[in-house]
């Protein structure tokens, strides 16, 4: 029973390790049954356990006579769409440029408390603006590096953290509050006055009950969120 559970724990380790790292990205076949039972010696029913277990953790999606692939984040499972600023700022009709103001790594109490990382021991602080015309947003993240260690070498100066993250990691749990507010200590960088309307849109995202990130993006007035069916 031992050496199974061991063997269901490589295979599991070996796939998660792929998807967190970059090798797979969502979409990307995994493996099929028959080759993992070649590659680790072991039963079609060990191999089937340590797939049920990804899928149950949000890493795969097992599909009928597809097989399995690197699940996609579950956008659908939020009752609103998460905003793509820069499909946005194109729909306005303005060019879209990001200027990442601070990358820096802290620990997790030095996050705020309301990302809830302060048992993460290192956490990636990103503070980024989203142009078109003018500022378009205003984003605070935080990503937790203990969950997803391959944003350590992501340039995000270059990609917009949101995006990045949508791409290349996987979750399964979403929770958002919206609030509006005067723009305040950050009319600065907003390049508003301190009494200016403004959304603030706040993300939470995990996964298997982990916190990945948690954001805070801050919209000057005017700026709509939409969706639908």
């Amino acid at each position: 029973m031992a050496e199974r559970r061991s063997i269901e724990t490589q295979i599991r380790g070996l796939i998660e390790d792929r998807i967190m790292a970059g090798v797979w990205h969502p979409g990307d076949r995994v493996p099929a049954e028959h080759e993992l039972m070649v590659e680790f010696g072991c039963s079609r029913m060990t191999v089937n356990r340590a797939l049920s277990a990804l899928a149950d953790a949000g890493f795969v999606e097992r599909r009928r006579r597809a097989g399995t692939v690197v699940a996609r984040p579950k956008r659908q499972m939020a009752a609103i769409a998460i905003p793509d600023i820069e499909a946005a700022v194109a729909g306005s009709g303005a060019p879209y440029r990001l200027d990442t103001l601070a990358v820096v790594t802290i620990v997790g109490h030095d996050a705020p408390p309301e990302a809830r990382l302060s048992t993460a021991t290192a956490v990636l602080a990103i503070t980024c603006r989203h142009w078109g015309d003018t500022v378009f947003a205003l984003e605070e993240r935080w990503i937790n590096l203990d969950a997803v260690p391959q944003a350590r070498s992501v340039d995000f100066t270059e990609i917009a953290p949101g995006r990045w993250l949508i791409e290349h990691v996987p979750w399964t749990e979403g929770d958002y509050r919206i609030t509006a507010a005067a723009a305040g200590e950050r009319a600065g960088l907003l390049e508003v006055a301190s009494d200016a309307p403004c959304l603030s849109f706040e993300r939470w995202t995990s996964r298997g009950g982990a916190m990945l990130t948690y954001v805070r993006q801050v919209f000057p007035g005017g700026f709509a969120l939409t969706g639908g069916s």
